[in-house]
């Protein structure tokens, strides 16, 4: 009984069928199973049978069967493969286990990464581009700027599509800036991973290669990659403008609020990988590329709580721009409009979303709306609170009208009806 052997394990009243994985000590055993999760037993608790010998190599491809040809991580450059630029931001999926402290710490550049993750090799030609090694709680507005140059430098040059490694926690928030920064004739697609490689259960290799092809797909928007279940079956496409990370550790953490995903990645094994989409979208090549990457950062997301002083306001006093995330239909108490009122006639637009995850705000129902409008509130129908957020600072620079810009759907992150979708 070796590593690569496919074993079945009976321990108790369980049983745990898998690829038998190297173990750290030689007290347990440590079994990959076909959901991709890693469980780690007992070997003085376990009744261990070999299935089958030698199926998997421990670099993550199968060593007999049809993924026996995909073995080889080296990339070569093929003339009938498309470009994909790999473009690294850091993040959990180009990190590892800093086994000092036990933390996860981002270590690798985007050529690591392609090493690291040998089912990416025949699926294109790549470059590797590393703008930033940080994890996501680090970014900030000038990054966004980098990063959107970067991408479009990789357009200009010739790529066919865009992955963009990036840290989940802030990943929504990039993807949207990059959604209203970048027009763009090729997939953009984001992916990173909630486990690194030398986890167990590691979503990096599925979310990356679904992302690849994703990027070679015919939708040319900006998406956000990630597993669309707790298993290793299916990635979902999420418009950029319209996803929320909505846990803090599952493997599919992420959702499209108010809607469907856009589409599918249907991974069946690394060799069975089919694209599909099931919404309306931008197609490959039906605009030219373009870029205003003007931000404003002086931008605050506030959310409205009951109780909350209206001196909290004060902060933000002078800022260019200020998102609340108010009630149900875009409330907040009585006692703060006239605070609001001040910091709209100072030169802050004010910007009204909701808290609700479903639904659109609408200050013209009740009379602490109507006040808010009479205050100088800007409405933002359904747009998520930090995607609001990152188009006020967007438009504060680039747009005539920035009350107008806020209302519009620029680039699907205000949906034209709020239905309710299974």
């Amino acid at each position: 009984m070796n590593p690569g052997d496919r074993v079945r394990v009976d321990r108790a009243d369980r049983t745990y069928e898998g690829v038998l994985l190297p173990s750290s000590t030689d007290d347990h055993l440590v079994v990959k199973l076909e959901g991709g999760y890693n469980v780690g037993v007992d070997r003085d608790e376990a009744d261990v049978s070999v299935l089958a010998e030698d199926v998997y190599e421990i670099d993550g491809t199968d060593s007999t069967g049809p993924d026996s040809e995909a073995a080889d991580s080296e990339i070569e450059f093929d003339d009938d493969l498309p470009t994909i630029s790999l473009i690294s931001t850091g993040g959990t999926i180009a990190s590892t286990v800093d086994y000092r402290t036990g933390a996860v710490t981002a270590q690798f550049d985007a050529e690591d990464v392609l090493r690291a993750v040998p089912d990416l090799a025949g699926r294109a030609n790549y470059r590797g581009r590393v703008v930033a090694n940080i994890l996501s709680e680090n970014m900030e507005p000038p990054l966004w700027r980098d990063l959107a140059a970067a991408v479009a430098e990789e357009i200009e040059a010739g790529a066919d599509g865009v992955v963009v490694m990036h840290g989940t926690d802030t990943m929504q928030y990039s993807a949207s800036a990059l959604a209203f920064m970048l027009e763009t004739p090729v997939p953009i697609v984001f992916t990173g991973s909630q486990r690194s490689a030398d986890r167990p259960s590691s979503d990096n290799v599925m979310n990356a290669v679904s992302a690849v092809e994703a990027a070679k797909s015919d939708c040319a928007e900006v998406l956000v990659c990630m597993h669309a279940s707790e298993s290793d079956d299916r990635c979902a496409l999420h418009r950029g403008t319209r996803v929320r990370k909505n846990h803090t550790s599952r493997r599919d953490a992420f959702e499209t609020v108010g809607a469907a995903p856009l589409g599918d990645v249907d991974y069946e094994t690394s060799d069975d990988v089919t694209v599909s989409f099931r919404r309306d979208h931008r197609e490959r090549g039906a605009v030219d590329l373009e870029r205003t990457l003007d931000l404003e950062a002086d931008v605050e997301l506030v959310k409205f709580t009951p109780g909350m002083d209206p001196a909290f306001l004060d902060v933000v006093e002078g800022s260019e721009g200020l998102i609340i995330e108010g009630t149900g239909l875009g409330h907040v108490h009585t006692d703060l409009i006239p605070r609001i009122e001040e910091l709209v006639e100072n030169g802050t637009t004010v910007v009204m979303t909701s808290q609700c995850l479903e639904g659109r705000v609408c200050d013209r129902v009740y009379d602490t709306g109507r006040d808010l409008l009479e205050a100088g509130v800007v409405e933002a129908g359904d747009t998520l609170p930090g995607t609001a957020k990152v188009k006020l600072m967007w438009a504060l620079e680039n747009s005539e009208d920035v009350e107008e810009a806020m209302g519009t759907s620029l680039a699907g992150e205000i949906q034209e009806r709020s239905v309710p979708w299974e």
